[in-house]
């Protein structure tokens, strides 16, 4: 029973170390019409609806945010994976945002940093 029990529990081990923390891999913004629009790609080893990326947002360098990019589904075979947000209304005077990813087990990923190219 307790060997069981054991073999049970080890076997959950490697679930969770498959699908690590979330990390933005690249981004592409441009301004237009007074609004930003951003393409993000992540990479987050997705296991299933128990454990996937589930958005990423946008802030400003202060931790206000700008946006936010909820992801519905697991992305499993599809890694890494890009996804946008349209329509970000970002002051003038801001040259420098974030982007953080979040996932459905650890929470949020590492921020990227990101100089608006204007």
């Amino acid at each position: 029973m307790k060997s069981t029990i054991l073999a049970a529990i080890l076997g959950i081990f490697p679930l969770v170390a498959a699908a690590d923390i979330p990390v933005i891999v690249s981004v592409n913004a441009q301004e237009v019409n007074g609004a930003w629009q951003f393409d993000v790609a992540l990479r987050h080893a997705d296991t299933g609806w128990e454990h996937y990326a589930d958005g990423w947002g946008i802030y400003t360098i202060e931790g206000v945010e700008l946006g936010y990019r909820a992801l519905a589904h697991p992305h499993v075979n599809e890694q890494p994976f890009t996804r946008s947000l349209r329509g970000i209304v970002i002051a003038p005077d801001i040259t420098d945002i974030v982007i953080r990813p979040h996932d459905l087990v650890h929470g949020d990923g590492p921020d990227f940093t990101l100089t608006l190219p204007r």
